[in-house]
């Protein structure tokens, strides 16, 4: 899903995190360097040769990913830069980084580059809020899923639609949702005489074009909505899961997963090594943490 399948003003929708990353035994710190060592010897490169998990992702996807001005709660520099990241992408690479025995280095991109950054090599893994797409995996490979997001909606308190118990009852809204994700391509084309207004370039774009009345309501996911509704007070969540007019989507639009080069089993290996030791709650619990510090939930 966009990915990107997490809002909040994104800004807001890009709220999360905490230090939920935590220590790896000496013992899991031993494997993890053995399995590189290993890989390395076969031919098999994860890149984390050289001790480091290069990470891309647009620092501005709450509460998936987000910049901030220091390091409180543990957000990491962005590599180049002044500013810190945080946010849920972040705990997790923090995580995956510790149990895996090597250093964390975030990069900033913006959504489009995402994909060609790890195919050119420039970094090892993008952990931005990416559905597990078809589409993509054409181009890259990905880990285990690492949260599964469900599509929903997100109007104003006053809005005519903020009652909606379906898809069908937001027939005829004037509606946006971000660029190249599920939401805009998939989403909004389901909802009936929808008058569909221009994909926005980000997540808080998104959210601003709600606030600022251009639209009625966006599509998005349930992390960046449940977000948004904390950054935005006058904004209310439309969730229509479980329902009979539902969205709908596959289980790849809801799959959010590490996307990293083609190929590139050995650090597939070693990343879901470090997610299959974690489970929904586990998720959940992580996610939780992000929104409750995203930079607009006070």
């Amino acid at each position: 899903m966009r990915r990107r399948i997490f809002a909040g003003m994104m800004a807001a929708a890009m709220v999360a995190g905490l230090t939920a990353c935590g220590s790896s035994s000496e013992a899991e710190t031993t494997a993890a360097q053995g399995a590189a060592e290993e890989g390395t010897e076969s031919g098999a490169e994860s890149g984390l040769e050289d001790g480091v998990l290069s990470v891309a992702m647009e620092c501005s996807y709450a509460p998936y990913n987000w910049t901030q001005q220091d390091d409180s709660n543990g957000a990491v520099q962005i590599k180049g830069s002044s500013d810190y990241a945080y946010g849920y992408d972040v705990m997790m690479a923090k995580h995956i980084a510790e149990a895996l025995g090597v250093d964390l280095e975030i990069v900033k991109s913006d959504w489009d580059s995402l994909v060609p950054a790890v195919q050119s090599g420039t970094v090892d893994c993008v952990i931005a809020g990416q559905s597990i797409t078809s589409e993509r995996l054409q181009s890259v490979d990905f880990s285990e899923p690492y949260y599964y997001a469900s599509v929903v909606a997100v109007t104003k308190k006053d809005s005519p639609y903020a009652n909606a118990q379906g898809v069908s009852d937001l027939a005829g809204a004037t509606v946006t949702s971000q660029q190249n994700t599920i939401w805009y391509d998939s989403c909004l084309p389901q909802i009936e005489g929808a008058d569909i207004l221009a994909a926005q370039e980000s997540a808080p774009a998104m959210l601003v074009a709600l606030e600022s009345g251009r639209v009625d309501l966006v599509v998005t996911d349930m992390p960046t909505a449940q977000a948004a509704c904390v950054a935005y007070p006058d904004m209310v969540l439309l969730d229509f899961t479980g329902s009979d007019d539902d969205f709908e989507v596959s289980e790849e639009d809801i799959n959010i997963g590490i996307s990293m080069r083609k190929g590139n089993s050995a650090l597939k290996e070693q990343i879901d090594s470090v997610l299959s030791e974690m489970n929904v709650d586990d998720f959940n619990e992580m996610m939780d943490e992000a929104i409750s510090v995203q930079p607009l939930s006070e």
